[in-house]
């Protein structure tokens, strides 16, 4: 069954007009009245915490009427179904250049990310500021959606507006031992000889009561890695360096691995 996402407070009953994106696909996909649907709104705050809390899950609806741009529907039973990684996990990512960037937020949405962070580092070969930045942002929160439609998400995962290294770490690190406005972990990929193995050190943290299933931010560098003075940076601001082993991967493939490890852990 087509799934859509409707950023709007869902109810059983009501007939609603589906925001223009969906009436689009609908529209594209040639159905016609009476067909059956699926609807979820990104749940459990679908507003940023703005507006009413939804009910998350999933909603069954049927199309109503079909106009040249408008698509309205009834909404039907609620199913509270979530396929969510039971450990949220927060992706900062240096943004690789071109295309990978698209691939990497699909990907990590298709794994269950819970939200990513686009940063642009020293070593960073995509620069953005201001309303191309913005418009990247909107991009690649479309993609997101997209992919939860694809994936049977429920939860689309927020995509971070662009900003520097540096402002980042000003605004999440208040010179303590851990960032300071991140619940959980915070993991770092690093090649200092120094990292631990990524699955060695998570299972030591599910050792611990205080510590388990919490939420983890992972950061990881574009091409060529963090600098020496971002590592440093993280590492005092809490990050626990971490390898993935003894090959060198692309940007966007370790980013994507890493994610794999901690949501099978």
């Amino acid at each position: 069954m087509p799934r859509f996402y409707c950023p709007a407070a869902l109810a059983t009953g009501e007939l609603l007009d589906l925001p223009a994106s969906a009436a689009r696909h609908v529209q594209v996909l040639r159905l016609q009245p009476d067909a059956r649907i699926t609807l979820f709104n990104g749940g459990p705050d679908w507003d940023g915490g703005h507006a009413e809390p939804s009910r998350g899950g999933e909603f069954d609806a049927t199309i109503t009427r079909m106009g040249r741009s408008q698509v309205q529907v009834r909404v039907g039973l609620h199913h509270p179904i979530e396929r969510e990684a039971v450990r949220p996990i927060h992706l900062v990512v240096g943004m690789p250049a071109n295309e990978r960037m698209d691939w990497l937020v699909e990907k990590a949405t298709e794994l269950g990310v819970a939200s990513l962070q686009p940063l642009m580092t020293e070593r960073s070969v995509l620069r953005l500021v201001g309303e191309r930045a913005e418009k990247k942002q909107a991009h690649w929160q479309s993609i997101a959606v997209a992919a939860c439609e694809q994936c049977g998400g429920n939860r689309v995962p927020l995509i971070h507006p662009v900003r520097s290294f540096a402002a980042w770490t000003a605004a999440h690190c208040n010179n303590a031992t851990k960032p300071s406005t991140l619940a959980g972990q915070a993991l770092l990929l690093s090649l200092r000889p120094d990292s631990a193995r990524l699955r060695e050190t998570v299972i030591a943290w599910d050792r611990c009561d205080a510590t388990r299933d919490s939420a983890i931010t992972f950061l990881s560098g574009p091409e060529g890695g963090l600098s020496r003075a971002e590592e440093d940076a993280a590492l005092h601001c809490g990050f626990a360096p971490v390898t993935l082993g003894p090959r060198v991967l692309r940007a966007e493939t370790a980013a994507l691995c890493a994610l794999s490890a901690l949501l099978v852990l």
